[in-house]
């Protein structure tokens, strides 16, 4: 059952009419005195929520209905209803616990996909009972790990995958955002629909719109044929916006409206397109500090991250490691026709030694290069150090001094090292160790470091 609460009797019919319609059965309430008056009595499954109920229009009424609300149902998604302009107002609430917004007028199809989105994450949520499973699977063959970070990662693509909700993929670069997005896609039910791939920190501004809308025939000086953008390559399928964080302020406004109503228009061609697309993003950068840099659009940032997936670096889950080499080194022998290679046990301790700023694209490139350079049936330590030591930074050498020191002790010795040069300041810190402030914090908590600010 669906609670609707809004002050508007139009939008009250109407919008029960639609989820009727749509097989739901609806409560409505005018006012927040009605809404308080039945989640005491009664938990609907999902509410639609307006956010200004007098003739001010600063929306506190509607936030301080919204916390009320989570007290009685901490558990019903709530999508509140706002105007465009008051976006700011709706990405508030969600700061507050509400699932999304939607804006007024609103386009049904949007509005029910959001419903159904809500009540199947929710539906998953409560009964979710999945064990973790092994990496071996169809959706998961070309991600290689058994780490607990690992399986805890698969085990939310899968519940998540087969909802439409929007997705945002962190991570260090190299850690394997574009293949987690791929299993969300092949693990969907649009797996037999495109999976496009977009790499925003590649499009010029001037060129955004063409790229992701297309355009007609004589729209520019050089559209010398009609050209199909991405969203359209994407419709019924999945659409990955790869580095979205490296997105420009004015083409994060135009993306914004297209994810907000599912339709566009190619250049040239005044007519609105519609789209049915799921959305994956991903970004190596910490989005949230951009936001409050102003270089990234606060109401943009809730609408592709409905859902984030965090990929640790490969510093973090280095029980993987042995694993992934053994895989590459496998594929590579594979395609160059020769025996396979084993590794020494000391080749695979310094393997799990190394900083790996690169992540799994290092180690691979590391394995790939030394197995080509050494026409060797066994690989030990120091065919992968000679070759390690050939591309490695001033810095990543000097950690490799530590031999004979436990991994603890290393990070230990790391982190002081990095204090020392920076002086204490420890934003500087965490960016040269590639690793947030509040990693930071928990290792200089686990290693009884006292620091000076």
């Amino acid at each position: 059952m669906i609670l609707i609460i809004d002050d508007d009797p139009a939008i009250r019919s109407s919008l029960q009419l639609l989820l009727k319609r749509a097989g739901h059965q609806v409560k409505t309430a005018a006012n927040p005195a009605e809404a308080i008056a039945f989640v005491h009595t009664d938990i609907p499954q999902l509410i639609l929520m307006d956010m200004n109920f007098s003739l001010k229009t600063t929306g506190e009424e509607g936030i301080q209905l919204l916390r009320q609300v989570k007290i009685f149902c901490p558990d019903a998604p709530i999508i509140l209803m706002t105007a465009w302009g008051s976006i700011s107002l709706a990405v508030q609430g969600m700061k507050y616990g509400a699932f999304d917004f939607v804006t007024k007028p609103w386009s049904n199809q949007a509005l029910l996909s959001t419903i159904e989105t809500a009540l199947q994450l929710n539906e998953k949520k409560a009964s979710d009972t999945l064990a973790p499973q092994p990496s071996t699977e169809v959706a998961f063959d070309k991600i290689i790990g058994r780490s607990t970070a690992l399986i805890e990662i698969l085990n939310t693509v899968k519940r998540i995958a087969h909802t439409n909700a929007s997705v945002l993929i962190t991570g260090e670069s190299g850690t394997g955002k574009e293949l987690i997005a791929e299993a969300l896609h092949q693990l969907s039910n649009r797996n037999t629909e495109s999976f496009v791939k977009v790499n925003l920190g590649g499009i010029s501004q001037s060129l955004f719109e063409s790229e992701m809308f297309g355009h007609k025939k004589g729209a520019f000086t050089d559209a010398s044929m009609d050209r199909v953008g991405r969203f359209e390559l994407a419709d019924r399928g999945t659409i990955f916006l790869d580095e979205i964080g490296d997105l420009d302020l004015s083409c994060q406004v135009k993306l914004l409206r297209v994810l907000q109503d599912q339709t566009f228009e190619v250049l040239g061609d005044s007519r609105p397109r519609k789209v049915n697309i799921r959305v994956v993003s991903a970004t190596n950068a910490d989005l949230a500090t951009r936001v409050a840099a102003r270089t990234f659009r606060e109401d943009l940032f809730y609408r592709i991250n409905l859902i984030t997936v965090h990929l640790p670096p490969l510093r973090e889950r280095r029980e993987d490691i042995p694993l992934l080499a053994r895989h590459f080194a496998a594929k590579q022998t594979k395609q160059l026709g020769i025996p396979e290679v084993q590794f020494t046990p000391e080749a695979i301790t310094f393997l799990q030694r190394l900083p790996y700023t690169g992540n799994i694209r290092e180690l691979k490139n590391l394995i790939e290069r030394t197995l080509l350079v050494n026409n060797k049936e066994t690989l030990d330590q120091c065919d992968f150090e000679t070759q390690y030591q050939q591309r490695a930074t001033p810095a990543a050498t000097a950690a490799l001094s530590t031999a004979g020191m436990t991994l603890d002790e290393i990070e230990k010795q790391t982190i002081l090292q990095a204090l020392e040069k920076h002086r204490g300041n420890l934003s500087h810190v965490a960016q040269a160790l590639g690793i947030s402030r509040a990693a930071l914090y928990r290792r200089l908590e686990k290693y009884n470091i006292v620091y000076n600010i």
